[in-house]
């Protein structure tokens, strides 16, 4: 494989494999079908992710109170105005997407599919939601659509995963992951970079582990303390308890994570944004696409690449 920078840039650039993989420009509208999790259920724990705030992460036209076509229909109507976007994919995003019965699943998937603008699913989940069942329905769907999978693994420390109340271990997210590429599923990871107790050297060590793993892609974002959140109150108790990065300091680790990665993984996603009224911390006043030139601006100062010392 040529590395992507030799082209265009200095790693895997997941819109440079959107714009090759389709002949015409693609969006992901996000949809919020109703799903709960099993850590916040008391299936497996009780309160979610530690982190969590899922209404942070879900555009203003979405709510599960309307139905998908509705939810589809105005995100068509949103991205209408930014783009000329021919295609859309539904993404399936808030919570656990394949935490229900498969015939439930079936009724929104194919619901979804049925809109004559979208091409394809994006789903997002919990390595411990799926099982042989449902991803061989998923299988049977990737035959005639564009369908990807992306598993919340946000660590490879269990130690981490149950700081943050996850309920899963770090193995659980290996076995769904290979379950999902043993059935040439595209498979996707979810990491947060920085979590309370973890090491920069226990960071660079994700970036170790995942490239070892058969996934395509890979979503990277900072920690970010949100109000109303575990996370939140353990923060003001105890703010010492953090390591809290500037983004030029981010941006370091970045560079540091993306040397040892496997050059082959696409990186959908640096950092992740909430709202301003909602974050606490860290305000850095920049948006997406100015993190990612300065990761590229230090890319180039570095003289370095996705996987140079992969």
């Amino acid at each position: 494989m040529e590395y992507s920078w030799k082209t265009k840039r200095r790693f895997n650039s997941y819109s440079d494999y959107i714009r090759t993989f389709f002949s015409e420009r693609v969006q992901k509208i996000s949809i919020d079908a109703g799903f709960t999790c099993p850590n916040r259920d008391n299936t497996k724990g009780a309160g979610g992710c530690t982190y969590c705030n899922n209404t942070n992460f879900r555009p203003g036209y979405i709510t599960p109170q309307i139905t998908i076509k509705d939810q589809i229909d105005k995100g068509i109507a949103f991205f209408k105005e930014k783009y000329h976007t021919q295609k859309y994919l539904a993404y399936f995003q808030s919570f656990t997407n394949t935490y229900a019965s498969l015939s439930i699943l079936k009724k929104l998937y194919e619901g979804a599919l049925s809109h004559p603008k979208i091409i394809g699913i994006v789903i997002s989940t919990r390595p411990d939601a799926v099982n042989e069942e449902i991803l061989n329905y998923i299988k049977d769907l990737s035959e005639k659509y564009y369908v990807a999978i992306e598993y919340g693994i946000e660590s490879t420390l269990d130690k981490t995963l149950k700081k943050i109340n996850r309920c899963h271990t770090y193995r659980e997210a290996i076995n769904a992951i290979k379950m999902t590429h043993q059935r040439k599923i595209q498979t996707g990871a979810h990491m947060i970079l920085g979590l309370p107790g973890e090491s920069r050297k226990d960071i660079i060590n994700h970036a170790v582990e995942l490239s070892g793993l058969p996934i395509q892609t890979l979503k990277l974002h900072q920690l970010q303390i949100n109000r109303n959140t575990v996370m939140y109150r353990e923060f003001i108790k105890s703010p010492e308890s953090f390591n809290i990065l500037s983004a030029d300091e981010y941006v370091e680790l970045i560079v540091d994570f993306l040397e040892v990665l496997n050059p082959q993984i696409i990186i959908e996603r640096f950092i992740s944004e909430s709202p301003l009224n909602q974050l606490v911390t860290p305000r850095w006043g920049l948006k997406n696409f100015e993190i990612v030139d300065k990761i590229e601006k230090r890319l180039k100062e570095r003289d370095t690449w996705q996987g140079k010392h992969y």
